[in-house]
Parts: structure tokens; sequence; C-alpha cells
């Protein structure tokens, strides 16, 4: 069984913009921290993407991986880079953590053959 990570990014992608309309304090707050959270500084904004992956497999969440995944890789992050941010997200993880370590693996891939 393998999760489709495009339709579940696009999926949320809807959902986050009807919260967006219906709540939009929260949810533009949350938006605009986001934006300077990955922003280039010190760190480019794909390393940032790629702490961001790491801790989403840590903490098993697959909307985030599709976030992150997607992200990372429009960043320009290569396939080496991702699979050591896996690394890093399977040690901080553990046992639960290698699930979503293959997940994520999932996410890049499908994220790939559709030319991110």
């Amino acid at each position: 069984m393998t999760t489709n990570y495009p339709e579940i990014r696009r999926q949320l992608d809807a959902r986050l913009a009807q919260l967006g309309t219906e709540i939009p304090g929260p949810t533009s707050g949350f938006a605009r921290m986001h934006k300077k959270a990955v922003e280039d500084g010190a760190l480019s904004g794909k390393v940032k993407e790629m702490m961001a992956l790491a801790i989403s497999i840590a903490v098993g969440c697959d909307g985030c991986i599709a976030y992150h995944a997607h992200d990372a890789l429009a960043a320009g992050a290569t396939r080496g880079e991702l699979l050591e941010t896996i690394g890093v997200g399977l040690l901080m993880g553990g046992g639960p953590g290698s699930i979503y370590a293959a997940h994520a693996m999932d996410a890049i891939e499908q994220f790939s053959v559709e030319g991110i």
C-alpha cells in the first residue's frame, strides 16, 4: 500500500485554503510564520525544508512529509541530500521513524516523477 503524496498535498492545499477563508486570523499568521521560517538566511531555504522533512519523519506526519518533500525538491535538494535528511529523521524518530522514513522515500519518488 503506497500513499499518494502528490494527491495528499493537493487535498491539503484545498482544505488549507478553505481554512484560510473561514479562520483567516490563525491561518494567515501561520502562513507568515512559515514563509519567514523557511526563507533564506544564515541557512538556505533548501536546508530548512530538509530540516522540516526530518522533523516530519520523527513526529510521524504524512501531510508534513508531503509538503516538505515537495518543497525540498522544489528548492533544489538532491536525492543524496534527501537520503541523508531521511537518515536524520530516522535517528530522531527511532522505530516509528523508520516507517515514516519509508513514507518519505515514497513522497520523494512520487514528486520526482511529477518533475519537481
